[in-house]
């Protein structure tokens, strides 16, 4: 009996060992052919060796090679995120509408038929037509110095035409107010810093981006003149804006809180300290919006900006290149939709008419 047990247990360890062999053995010609995709471990539980599996890095899933080169391209130009953003959306809509077609066969007619798409089947507005169209161009021309393309097929194709739109919408004075005093009312240690960040936005006409951005060290503020410097402006320009009276009242009383101040210090700091992001700019103009009740339009950061830039021109007739470069606009086209009317001012046009009310 003892004999019979010893037997079977040798013929069960015999088995297992084969067992054993066989998948290793198995195991080990799965890593000579595959190598770039599996890596072996030890261990005191795995009889030796087990595989994990590498999946190789492909990018983005579907994403053309042509389009990860030039989006890697406009990285190196120093663009900003939420313009790499754009591009890629609006080329990546592109490619699904060419979807068949290998892009080395693309012609001026592709082209114009993708401008039809869009103003036909697509539905978008002028605007948003031009933008899209305005990646395919510089897409074409990239592809094109790079040698993909034998000739520029987007160089010839025609923007939408757009209607000519109203002054952007800005805030008025009792508007302004209103915003200040629930600036100055915020809970939670936060009136301070609130105040300072609505009189930047309002009195310097910055981006939310460039709000965001500034350093101790970009900021001078003193008793009777103050600026900020603008390093990551738009088109990467660098400006300098000066800050009225009010302003540097505001940052001054902020600042004051936050001593001592080291130069790479952010000017403007979120609850926890760190630099504020423009989500949480976003987020704090909005909720200061809504417990001043302003609902005539909405009020955002970059309707702030509009504001700045309308009151300036309101001060100061006719000084269009000196906004310009308050604004970072690389345009004076850019700058003269501060020139058009408002739709207040068109509708007081017509209500004092001299044809208004005649018999």
């Amino acid at each position: 009996m003892l004999v019979e047990q010893k037997s079977a247990h040798l013929l069960t360890v015999n088995a297992n060992l084969a067992y054993k062999s066989c998948v290793q053995d198995e195991l080990h010609a799965m890593l000579a052919s595959r190598p770039p995709y599996c890596a072996q471990q030890t261990g005191a539980g795995s009889w030796g060796i087990t595989l994990r599996a590498i999946q190789p890095d492909a990018g983005k899933p579907g994403e053309h090679p042509w389009l990860a080169a030039f989006v890697k391209q406009l990285r190196q130009e120093d663009l900003s995120p939420a313009t790499l953003r754009g591009y890629r959306s609006d080329l990546e809509l592109f490619l699904r509408w060419h979807a068949s077609p290998p892009l080395e066969t693309l012609s001026p007619v592709d082209v114009m038929n993708y401008r039809r798409h869009l103003s036909g089947e697509g539905g978008l507005q002028p605007a948003s037509i031009n933008r899209k169209l305005e990646a395919l161009r510089r897409f074409c021309r990239w592809a094109h110095n790079e040698g993909k393309l034998q000739a520029n097929p987007a160089s010839e194709v025609k923007l939408a035409r757009t209607v000519r739109d109203l002054r952007p919408a800005s805030l008025d004075e009792p508007e302004v107010n209103a915003l200040l005093r629930a600036a100055g009312q915020s809970k939670h240690g936060l009136s301070k810093r609130n105040y300072a960040l609505v009189q930047l936005l309002l009195q310097t006409g910055l981006r939310v981006s460039e709000s965001a951005a500034l350093r101790i060290s970009d900021t001078v503020v003193r008793e009777r003149a103050g600026s900020v410097k603008i390093r990551q402006g738009q088109g990467h320009q660098q400006r300098e804006v000066p800050l009225n009276t009010s302003v540097r009242r505001g940052l001054s009383a902020y600042l004051e809180t936050r001593k001592p101040l080291r130069p790479g210090d952010p000017l403007i700091t979120s609850e926890t300290g760190a630099a504020i992001s423009v989500r949480s700019i976003q987020s704090v103009v909005s909720a200061l919006a809504r417990r001043a009740q302003i609902t005539r339009i909405p009020v955002t950061a970059h309707s702030m900006r509009h504001t700045f830039a309308v009151k300036y021109l309101e001060k100061n007739p006719g000084k269009l290149v000196a906004l310009a470069a308050l604004l970072g606009h690389e345009s004076l086209d850019t700058t003269a939709i501060y020139l058009r009317p408002s739709q207040e001012e068109m509708a007081a046009g017509v209500e004092h008419s001299r044809l208004n009310a005649a018999e």
